[in-house]
């Protein structure tokens, strides 16, 4: 008998299609809680439609999505609303008078519970995007959906919240999908790596990096090569993936 854990996530057979497109086709996916999965692929291919439909924000044209009601998204932009202090951006949805301490907690945890009654207009990108994770964080959901939420971050800033975000990943130990274009993002961050063409699941590669492992990590290396390869891409920069023009409403 297993003692693998029960899915947090579960799709089987997905289709999802716009218009004369079909952009997702007799996908699988599992993500265990605790799991962090990074999902890759050219722009265009699906991964946002993906995240949208376990979100619960789309609806599939065909299969299942199992998911837990506890879930969070967090985007590439923070989505503040601005006419709101910091503490009641991360409290929306919470009753009850202990809704600014539990708020606080969760900026603390983000090294921003000074910030607690700042206006988002005075946050820079970093500290906007870790009041959004707080945000997030603070209803304890068993799936956190990850959209590009580094993207628009400068280089030092996203290093800084990756190492925030592994920490967070693991004291609350939610099931994780990130959709990111950046291969060594995913290998770093992930214990799991999955590759979108075609509608389906390409490829899944389990991330075995040593403890505190880095780009110095040969499994590193050797990883980052075989997922550009996946890809289509061999000259090795920075983004995982050349960005490709897609129409109004096509999946990225």
């Amino acid at each position: 008998m297993s003692t693998e854990p029960e899915p947090a996530v579960r799709v089987r057979g997905l289709a999802r299609r716009f218009g004369d497109r079909t952009v997702l086709h007799a996908l699988d996916l599992d993500v265990r809680r605790g799991e962090f999965v990074a999902l890759i692929g050219k722009s265009g291919c699906g991964k946002t439609t993906l995240l949208r439909l376990l979100a619960g924000l789309d609806d599939p044209d065909g299969g299942r999505i199992t998911t837990p009601r506890q879930r969070m998204v967090v985007f590439q932009e923070h989505r503040l609303l601005p006419w709101r202090r910091v503490w009641r951006n991360v409290a929306i949805g919470l009753r009850g008078a202990r809704a600014r301490d539990e708020a606080a907690r969760a900026l603390a945890e983000v090294g921003l519970d000074q910030h607690l009654d700042s206006w988002p207009a005075t946050l820079s990108g970093g500290e906007a995007q870790r009041v959004a994770l707080a945000r997030a964080l603070v209803r304890e959901p068993r799936l956190l959906l990850l959209d590009e939420p580094f993207a628009a971050l400068d280089a030092l800033t996203r290093i800084r919240m990756h190492s925030l975000v592994r920490r967070l990943i693991a004291a609350h130990r939610p099931a994780v999908l990130l959709v990111t274009h950046d291969v060594d993002e995913a290998v770093l961050l992930a214990d799991r790596v999955v590759v979108l063409r075609d509608g389906h699941l390409a490829a899944d590669h389990r991330v075995e990096l040593a403890a505190g492992g880095d780009r110095t990590d040969p499994e590193f290396t050797r990883l980052r090569a075989l997922l550009l390869a996946e890809l289509g891409v061999t000259d090795g920069g920075e983004d995982a993936v050349p960005a490709a023009s897609t129409s109004p409403g096509a999946a990225s």
